[in-house]
This record gives C-alpha cells, structure tokens and sequence, in this order.
C-alpha cells in the first residue's frame, strides 16, 4: 500500500509509529537534504566503482598524491564536547527497545545505537527505533518483557548515546521522493537530528553520531555539506553534531588525515572497524591471487597488517586531536564459569594490546565485558587522565602502503571453510527475519562477519586456493559443503527451528554470493530486496 506525506511516498505495510516520526516538519527537514544531497550522493558511489575498477585491473591501493598538502599541514580538529573525552568502553547493538535500555545503563562510557550492521532494516525495525532514540533521549523509556513479566526501565547515569546511520550504499526502499529511493544514512540522520537536538541539549549532551564505511575524503566532505546544512536549518552553530568516523575500509586507511580535516569542524574520533576492514581487504583486492587472506580466526590485531592500520591511525588521530577507537569484542558470556574465563581472558589480551598501542577505548558487544574493558583501558590511562591523546606514535617508523597490503600469514583450511559456512548460513536467515545482531557460536555477529565468510569463500573459489590437506577449494566442493553444514545447523538448532526459519532462502542466497562472475559489494544489497 502506497501513502504520500510531505512529499514523500511510503511503501509496504505502515508501521505504527509512522506518524510520531514523520511529522510535517521532519518531512520538510528530510525534504531539503533529500533535495541538495542524495544526487551527489550518487556521484559518490559511481566514483567508488571507477577506483575499485583500477584496483581490479591491478593497481593497488597507496596514499594519495594530490592531498599531501593536508597530510603534511598543521591543523586541528575543534575542541572536543566534555561527554566524549572519556570512551573508555563502548558497548552497540541495535536500536531495539530492551538493548537500548541495558545498553544505557550498562558500566560504559558510550552507547552506540546502530542502524547498520547491527540492525535487519525492516520498515518496522527503522520506525520504530527512531522512536526509541527519542524517548531514549528524553528520559522516558521503558519495556515491559511479556514472556518474563520483567520491566525495564533506564538508571540514574545512562552512557552517552551515538547513533550509528547507515552507509552512503543504502537507500531506504520504503521511502522515495521524485521517484527514486532516499538514501538510508541520510534519512537516520535526518529524523534523529531534527527529532532530538534541543530535548540532547537540555540534558547536557548533543546530537553524536558513527559514520560507516566511507572510502574517500570526498564522501567526507559531503557529510560535513550535509551537517552544516542541516545545522544551518535548525539554527543550530556549526559544531553542534559531532562524528565519529568508522575506518573500516580498505581505501579509507590511505587518507584518515584527509577525512578528518573534510570533517574538522565536525569531528570526535577516528575507529578502527576491524570486521569490517578485514572484509574491505578481501573485497578491494579480491582480483590480486598474491592478497588472499587465510582462516578468519587466524587474521587477529597481532598480525603486521592490522597492527600498522591500529598504529597508523593512533598517531593520525593523536596528532589531529581526535580520540583514536579501538574495535569490537565480540565475545558473550559462556555456559561455563571455565569457558567464560577463557573468553575474558582473550578479550584482556586483545585489549591490552590496543591500549598499549595508544587507543582512547574499545567496543563490546555485551555489558558481562564492561568490567574487564574497564579495567585494562584504566590502568593504562596516565593519573588524572581519561584518554590516552598524549600518545603520538611520532617516534614510530614511517608506516607505508606496503604495510597496509602486506597479507598475513595463516591456514586455508576445509574447517575454516565449513565454519563460514555456517555463520554465514545462520546470520543471514535471520536477517531475513528481522535480526542484524545475532549470537552465534558464543560471538555476536553481525553482517560485517557474515561478509568476512562469504568474501573468504568467494576469493578462495576464484583463485584455486589449495586447502591444507591438498583438497583443491572449487565450486563444487562448496555446493557440496553448503549441504553438509545445512545438515549441521539443522541438527544444532532443531526440526522446529529449521522448519519455521528461512533457512532455504538463506542457503540460495548465500550459494548466489559465493559463486557469482562478479562479486557483489554487500550482502545485505541483495538481502534487502526480500525483506
């Protein structure tokens, strides 16, 4: 059913929230930068495939020539808000009721609520989590668990809250103007600044957000367009939204400096997006057989290739007077008390490796991790500090393109193979249902690990990859597979399960991504057409 509002179509069953979000002076809001940006927008993304185009044919990635002048200058970026200074921990999940809720109380500096990878972007889910940030904003949200008759409700000291908005390659299909699709990031962004930015003001805080999966310094500089155009809007001074930029992707990595001046006046912290950029690695040089990755369990932060990207972007950070993020623990609490020492002692481990690099904070994917996250960052503060800005890196060598590109070493293995597999499988059957944050394996996964598993599978087929034990990696060895662990998953999680999910359409999806000529750049792309 089509309905029409402020110059906007809506598509699809109407949720019944609709109209909290868009009021007649969102819609005007959303309007304008609909109208000044969503072309340019598209350039973007056309010029994504031009460079990608080269990288295929052979080039590699390097730093760019024509903006050394700003890698080489002196700026800053502005003075950072006093509630991110400490983001010592940092815990996301989807904008769901309920985990906005435990997330806020939880014993982190920062809540980061995310309408990308971590949510399954139904009409329903995107509406209604608008809603939930507002009353979230406001003070007044609650939850009721019907099955458990439990009632959720928030504490006396929430963490700050930033929204995660989607990336520049999402369109929201449910919304179009003139026609075409409104670009999803700038929607999220839209309703959430417009709705919340005086009720974030009266409590002391002000409208923050992520920004995933930019590529180059121009898609930067549209942002900071879009920031002071919609500041300019409402009246707001320059400034006012503040961002924290994931870096999370291969080409980003050659110019942090570069997207951070693009977003000076606007700029909080650069992040490093591990999953994700592990992935980007794997899909810009998916043409380059001397680039391949191994097992994804064996690519960890200690290998050279990651330890130059975190160390890179401390000193990018550090110098320009930005907070450097480190990257997702995504470990859950285990069954056992002996298996969940384990597991905490990874996530000490890999956290006291980023902050002895000199990273501000960390992510985590469940509050049980607060305490260990807590504890590492604090005991490597300096007294009386809250971050770790005085770390410069300066004395480091030059960190080269070489550096960044170097493949680590690791297996190729039939296991590794089977394992993402079943991520894979599970991850996007539930997507299709409506979840993008999901527990698997004791890991919450979201699409960038479901991307990491079917990239790895993809890029090992096309190249020949010869697997330890001599079993040669082919399409028909993964047909053969595919059916092997859809057994597996249907006796883990049970007849019921398996019979009520989507799991069919899951495995056709995932055989289409993995044996596909040419590689789609995101799954959720295609997965999104059938929600």
């Amino acid at each position: 059913m089509v309905r029409s509002a402020g110059g906007f179509e809506f598509t699809g069953p109407a949720a019944p929230a609709e109209a909290l979000v868009f009021t007649e002076g969102a819609c005007a809001f959303l309007a304008r930068l609909v109208d000044k940006f969503a072309d340019r927008r598209d350039e973007l993304l056309k010029a994504r495939r031009v460079w990608q185009a080269r990288i295929d044919a052979g080039a590699l990635p390097d730093f760019r020539a024509d903006t050394a002048r700003v890698r080489s200058a002196d700026w800053k970026v502005a003075p950072l808000p006093a509630d991110l200074l400490d983001r010592r921990v940092e815990i996301t999940g989807p904008v769901d009721r309920k985990m906005i809720i435990n997330a806020l109380n939880a014993d982190v500096k920062v809540f980061m609520a995310d309408f990308e990878d971590a949510l399954s972007p139904t009409w329903r889910n995107v509406v209604d989590g608008q809603v939930n940030l507002m009353d979230a904003v406001r003070r007044t949200i609650s939850f009721s668990d019907a099955a458990t008759g439990k009632t959720y409700a928030l504490g006396p000291r929430p963490a700050t809250l930033i929204t995660r908005v989607r990336g520049l390659h999402l369109d929201e299909k449910h919304v179009r103007r003139n026609g075409k699709a409104v670009p999803g990031g700038l929607m999220d962004f839209a309703l959430y600044l417009f709705h919340n930015h005086a009720a974030l003001k009266a409590i002391g805080t002000g409208p923050y957000f992520y920004l995933p999966k930019l590529e180059h310094c121009e898609e930067a500089r549209w942002w900071n367009d879009v920031f002071v155009e919609a500041q300019g809007l409402l009246g707001l001074p320059v400034g006012t939204v503040r961002a924290t930029m994931l870096i999370e992707t291969l080409p980003a990595v050659f110019e942090m400096d570069e997207i951070l001046f693009e977003l000076k006046d606007h700029a909080a912290a650069l992040n490093c997006g591990r999953w994700d950029y592990i992935f980007s690695y794997i899909k810009t040089l998916k043409r380059h057989r001397d680039r391949l990755l191994p097992d994804r369990h064996s690519v960890g932060m200690d290998k050279p290739f990651l330890d130059a990207y975190s160390r890179l972007l401390i000193r990018t950070c550090h110098r320009r007077g930005a907070l450097a993020m480190g990257g997702m623990s995504a470990f859950l609490p285990a069954k056992t008390p002996e298996q969940d020492a384990v597991n905490k002692e990874k996530v000490r481990a890999d956290k006291e490796r980023e902050a002895g690099n000199g990273h501000d904070g960390s992510w985590i994917a469940h509050p049980a991790l607060a305490e260990t996250v807590n504890r590492v960052y604090s005991a490597a503060f300096k007294p009386g500090r809250t971050n770790q800005l005085e770390v410069s890196r300066a004395n480091d060598g030059p960190i080269l393109a070489r550096d960044l590109l170097a493949p680590p070493e690791g297996p190729f293995t039939e296991e590794g193979v089977r394992a993402n597999i079943r991520v894979a499988l599970q991850y996007i059957e539930a997507w299709l249902g409506g979840l993008g944050a999901v527990a698997i394996y004791g890991l919450m996964e979201d699409a960038a690990t479901a991307e990491i598993s079917r990239a790895s599978i993809w890029q090992w087929i096309k190249h020949g990859v010869v697997l330890k034990g001599g079993r040669l990696m082919t399409a028909d060895f993964f047909r053969i597979a595919l059916e092997e662990e859809k057994a597996v998953v249907r006796r883990e999680l049970g007849e019921a399960r398996w019979t009520s999910g989507r799991f069919a359409e899951a495995a056709q999806l995932l055989e289409t991504l993995c044996l596909e000529e040419d590689f789609s750049e995101f799954l959720t792309l295609g997965a999104y057409q059938r929600l």
